[in-house]
Formats: C-alpha cells, structure tokens, sequence
C-alpha cells in the first residue's frame, strides 16, 4: 500500500521536471514545494505508525 504523501512527492516531481524543460521557475518552485509536502505527510504517518505501536496496552483498574 502507498504510504500517505506518495501522489504528492510524483505529481511536484513532474511539475519540477517540467518547470525546469520548459524554462519556468514558478512552476519548478511549486513542484519541490509539492515534493516537500509529500514528505511531511508521510513522514507525520510515520510518527502515527510508530506512536501507535508504542502505546503500551494496560488493563484499566476495574475498581
């Protein structure tokens, strides 16, 4: 399964890669920016993942 983020990072590749053909500097900036935020999704899912595994599961006190 794709992690979070994944269409991100390949949607601001393309558009970085046509920015850069294509002479257009504004559209290169806005695919690293789509890139970066790809990143940032899944590296927040990552800390969800791990978070979730580290919660240690402890019977609550019945009284």
């Amino acid at each position: 399964m794709a992690r979070k983020g994944g269409m991100d990072k390949v949607k601001g590749k393309a558009k970085e890669v046509t920015g850069k053909v294509t002479g257009n500097r504004e559209q290169e900036m806005e695919g690293k920016v789509e890139q970066a935020r790809g990143e940032a999704k899944q590296a927040a899912e990552k800390v969800r993942d791990r978070a979730s595994k580290a919660r240690p599961s402890v019977p609550r006190d019945p009284s």
